[in-house]
């Protein structure tokens, strides 16, 4: 079966994918921002549709006040007798593991559960033939002066309802000595209990190693040749794959949903859209699951995606993020456009700030913007200290750079009145000059005028303290800035 690469494009970190009653459905990370945790269905594991968020309101995430990289890490979504169930670490906040379910994985799901006894990451949910539940874990807590001690992979029983753990954990297997296991599912196939697990860090060491037991408590036997896959010391266009998953394909085989970048540059150094979902075949040799490395297959189409906020439920569309909060709390939609009113700037936790995934390597993102009565545009982000906008103010458009603390501008006299802003992105160009070593190039416009030019390298996961990706979207920083429109248009073919 012949699969595009990537599956899930644009920031859509440590996947998890479930196939009930015939259909698949696919969760992600999404750290601070809000909604939390897309849901993707799919009938053929190619074609896919965000129909939903599992944390559309701020209390099932309670990312309120965690820092950058914090947040939502690492769910898994399972199917038991017609329940889904999503099991995540919600890292730096009070909520810690939680569970959610519902009937419906395109919402609404429950307020969830804390799972009190699991101090960990990356947990994962699963039944033996007796009904009991386990939530296998990475040991790495996430708060106080253990953070950064690892004992590795962890197991527990526990009771869903109650939310709590039936047992002390239990040490099951941490792969073959790489930094980090993590990222566990626990799968039972034939006469096995599967154990796939990460290592060797979410960056260009990122691999995935598998164990199998007689039961689900263990003990585990590696596979001799562990890891099973990864991309590092290569010059594959994916890297930094792991952090995968199981799951049937349609024509009865075996595939694995993992993350991975597209690193540009001569060197292979700058991913600007983060860590994506992806997807590649796995045969089975000996009893054991073997991956082929993961291929890049773009898909053909452009993708174009036009909000006209003529359209009232424009902002409906669950596609649509925010920083520690939601879209519906920083924008609102009347008398025909998108209305943000500024109250902090792109460097605060909270700003007036309403994006959506970069999903493509090239891309252009524009907006018509009215900002009379304000101050606001089109920014890009990857998180407080690094960002990029186009800021209109009466007829002064403002281009601004920033860079953990170090700022840049520029500026261009435009009319008054509506303004359209526009950003480009295209990767660098082939060769072995500087240009070439580079990030991704990014044009900012206003009126159809080049204000300046960036390498994109600054706004990379390899630059930025964050998990996450590139979300271009608008803001207002003053008074009240209005939109009529958001436009984007990418292609990776």
């Amino acid at each position: 079966m012949t699969f595009p690469n990537p599956l899930i494009p644009g920031f859509s970190p440590d996947p998890s994918v479930v196939l009930a009653d015939g259909v698949y459905y696919l969760v992600t990370s999404t750290f601070e921002y809000l909604p939390g945790i897309p849901v993707y269905r799919s009938t053929d594991l190619v074609t896919w549709t965000h129909i939903g968020n599992v944390a559309t309101r701020p209390e099932q995430a309670g990312v309120d006040d965690v820092t950058t990289g914090g947040g939502v890490w690492a769910p898994t979504i399972r199917y038991r007798d017609g329940v889904f169930y999503v099991i995540v670490t919600i890292a730096m906040s009070p909520r810690g593991c939680v569970v959610f379910t519902t009937t419906d994985p395109a919402g609404p799901w429950s307020d969830g559960i804390t799972i009190e006894g699991v101090d960990g990451i990356d947990p994962d949910l699963a039944w033996d033939e007796d009904g009991s539940a386990y939530v296998t874990f990475s040991g790495l807590s996430t708060s106080g002066e253990q953070m950064g001690q690892h004992p590795g992979i962890q197991q527990v029983r526990v009771d869903l309802a109650a939310g709590k753990a039936l047992e002390m954990p239990r040490s099951l297997w941490s792969g073959t000595g790489l930094k980090f296991p993590e990222a566990p599912h626990l799968y039972r196939r034939g006469d096995h209990w599967y154990l796939l697990i990460a290592e060797g860090g979410t960056e260009r060491g990122h691999s995935v190693s598998v164990a199998r037991g007689s039961a689900a408590e263990g003990p585990f036997e590696g596979h001799p040749a562990n890891p099973v896959l990864s991309a590092r010391s290569t010059s594959r266009p994916i890297q930094n794959t792991g952090h995968a998953d199981l799951v049937a394909t349609p024509a009865g085989g075996t595939a694995l949903v993992l993350l991975g970048v597209r690193p540009l540059g001569l060197t292979q150094s700058f991913s600007p859209l983060g860590r994506e979902t992806f997807i590649t075949p796995v045969s089975w040799d000996d009893g054991w699951p073997q991956p082929e490395p993961v291929r890049l297959a773009p898909r053909d189409a452009v993708d174009e995606e036009v909000f006209d906020f003529a359209d009232p439920s424009a902002l409906a569309d669950p596609g649509w993020l925010a920083a520690r909060t939601t879209p519906e709390s920083v924008a609102s939609v009347r008398d025909g456009r998108l209305a943000i009113t500024g109250q902090a700037g792109l460097g605060d936790p909270h700003p007036q700030f309403v994006g959506r995934r970069q999903r493509h390597l090239t891309a252009a993102v524009s907006t018509t913007v009215d900002a009379s009565s304000g101050a606001g545009g089109l920014a890009a982000r990857y998180d407080e200290e690094h960002w990029i906008y186009l800021e209109a103010r009466g007829t002064v458009v403002t281009a601004r750079a920033h860079v953990a603390g170090i700022t840049q501008s520029w500026q261009a006299t435009v009319p008054a009145g509506d303004v359209e802003l526009r950003l480009e992105m295209t990767p660098p160009s082939v060769g072995s000059g500087f240009v070439a070593m580079g990030g991704d190039r990014i044009r900012l416009l206003a009126a159809g005028t080049l204000v300046t030019e960036l390498d994109g390298r600054y706004w990379t996961s390899e630059t930025c303290a964050s998990f996450t990706g590139r979300v271009i979207g608008l803001y207002a920083s003053a008074g009240t800035v209005s939109f009529a429109d958001f436009r984007y248009r990418g292609a990776d073919a």
